[in-house]
């Protein structure tokens, strides 16, 4: 059996970014002190987040691409916990491809996304397959996030931000005081149908709201609650991931929260299905 990361009683397998679990516990001496220190790091990240996002720049490309190299080192750490030093070190070759695409972009270069991915798939020993395919969308979503950053600015990236926080909020909000048939039992067993598609009418009110300050139609409301489906299917891929390799969560990074990637899955889905919609559909104020 492969050797699980610590648990911690803060995280989830179900945990979304942005939206700490804070359910009730059995009562005990340090059920305040844990909940103290969760809301102290979901403050932290807040802060720290919405200062990279607003500043830009290389700013927020920095955030990025440290965001994006511990996830994959995270990623390698659940697959084979028992070889650090080669996770560090496709942690460090993630941030010198990344940070060399987002200085000299160009579509040929987009094949340096499989450095990592095809490295990695060599060393490790199991779950290649695991490795490449999250790898790649790992750094790809991180290079869409701050591409769209700077090609349509602070209020593109912040509705794209708002849609996943809506989603995840409402979602968990509307799950548990409504209940009902779970969504996917065998990979997220506490979603339900309900708290699901809260989320979806939850991210189409919040593209309503933009469409009141910004240049953007109606179509952006049908776009939010596709985006916000695409939020929770990351949600959903890396909870997958965690059931396989019989972790709780991917690191113990961030105190009372687990690992980034427990903490940005969703956000990388809404980003990878961002970069598909503007590479395929001519949908005005989006597309790249």
């Amino acid at each position: 059996m492969r050797r699980s990361s610590p648990a911690t009683a803060s995280a989830s397998v179900d945990s979304a970014p942005f939206w700490p679990d804070v359910s009730p516990t059995p009562a005990s001496s340090g059920k305040w002190d844990d909940l103290t220190v969760r809301l102290l790091s979901s403050a932290a990240m807040i802060v720290v987040g919405s200062i990279g996002v607003m500043l830009g720049g290389v700013w927020f490309q920095m955030m990025v691409v440290f965001v994006t190299a511990v996830m994959i080192w995270e990623l390698w750490m659940m697959i084979a916990p028992d070889l650090p030093t080669p996770g560090m070190l496709q942690a460090a070759l993630t941030a010198s491809v990344l940070s060399g695409m987002l200085e000299h972009a160009s579509t040929l270069g987009l094949l340096l996304f499989l450095v990592v991915p095809c490295v990695g798939s060599y060393m490790v020993k199991h779950e290649r397959l695991s490795f490449f395919c999250f790898s790649l969308g790992i750094q790809v979503a991180g290079w869409g996030l701050v591409t769209f950053r700077a090609d349509y600015g602070f209020i593109w990236i912040l509705w794209v931000i708002c849609v996943v926080v809506a989603t995840d909020v409402f979602g968990y909000m509307i799950g548990r005081a409504v209940g009902g048939p779970k969504f996917w039992p065998k990979v997220s067993p506490k979603k339900t149908w309900s708290g699901t598609a809260g989320g979806w009418v939850a991210a189409g009110l919040m593209g309503w709201i933009f469409t009141l300050f910004t240049p953007a139609g109606f179509e952006i409301v049908i776009l939010s609650m596709i985006l916000s489906f695409a939020s929770q299917m990351g949600d959903v891929a890396e909870s997958a991931l965690k059931r396989r390799m019989k972790v709780k969560d991917s690191s113990t990074l961030i105190p009372g929260h687990g690992g980034l990637f427990d903490r940005f899955d969703a956000l990388l889905g809404a980003s990878l299905f961002m970069l598909f919609v503007a590479g395929t559909f001519n949908v005005p104020g989006v597309a790249f």
